[in-house]
């Protein structure tokens, strides 16, 4: 079955950096748009980025260009989503998507 599972979240000071992984298994990975999203609480779970099949095109959502970036390994089926100079509003729990699944998410949490 499709089964995408998130890591890397963790505690940070802001200005810090996390790099997240999501392994996908369960589907055609080198053939499926990957996506990251996340939920704070309180809020509706929104898009951070997404990755086109060869990882040639990229989305952001505007509250993290320039500091977040997503890419993937097809060899690996895994997607990465690398996070610099974090901030207080980043903290939410980040989702790995893809293929019209979900993973249980990882919790990241940016304070001093």
């Amino acid at each position: 079955q499709v089964r995408l599972v998130e890591s890397g979240g963790g505690l940070v000071q802001p200005g810090g950096s996390l790099r997240l992984a999501c392994a996908a298994s369960g589907f055609t990975f080198y053939n499926s748009i990957m996506s990251w999203h996340r939920q704070a609480p309180g809020k509706e779970r929104e898009s951070v980025a997404a990755i086109s099949v060869s990882g040639g095109t990229t989305n952001y959502a505007d509250s993290v260009k320039g500091r977040f970036t997503i890419s993937r390994d097809n060899a690996k089926n895994t997607v990465y989503l690398q996070m610099n100079n974090l901030k207080p509003e980043d903290t939410a729990v980040y989702y790995c998507g893809g293929y019209g699944s979900w993973g249980q998410g990882t919790q990241v949490t940016v304070s001093s």
